[in-house]
């Protein structure tokens, strides 16, 4: 299997995961981001760096993009463009609002859509609808090569 393979495949396999806030278990509970952190270990191993204790607002109240800068140190950043399976997408959750959801792009062309995990629904496919697609900041795609 490729890579992307492999990143659909791990995060296929969290779908009916509870949401948790800072969680990261598959199965027991995971947020947006702990669900990106629990494909990196089932993919790589060991997560590349602690992760410090965060709140709901992320840090909205800094105007700090603290999400997007941790995803630019251990992904790849991808130029803008159609976001492709296996790709991890930041989102925009307002307008000039920190950016502080994640997700991977689980299939592409005319429907496309996501796996995320979302308060109050746990970690679902969802539609990549317009109003998603439009609140995409950034896109990048997990390292080629074992970290």
């Amino acid at each position: 299997m490729s890579r992307r393979e492999d990143i659909l495949a791990a995060a296929r396999g969290w779908l009916g995961t509870p949401y948790r806030h800072q969680a990261s278990r598959r199965g027991a509970g995971a947020d947006c981001l702990g669900l990106i952190r629990g494909i990196w270990r089932e993919c790589y191993g060991g997560e590349p760096e602690a992760v410090p204790a965060y709140s709901m607002d992320w840090s909205e109240p800094q105007r700090e993009e603290r999400l997007w800068a941790a995803a630019a140190r251990h992904l790849r950043e991808l130029p803008a463009g159609t976001p492709l399976p296996g790709d991890v997408v930041l989102f925009r959750m307002r307008a000039a609002a920190v950016a502080k959801h994640l997700g991977i792009v689980s299939r592409g062309g005319d429907a496309p859509a996501f796996i995320h995990a979302y308060s109050g629904h746990g970690v679902v496919e969802s539609p990549l609808s317009r109003a998603w697609a439009r609140r995409i900041v950034a896109r990048f795609e997990f390292p080629t090569e074992d970290h």
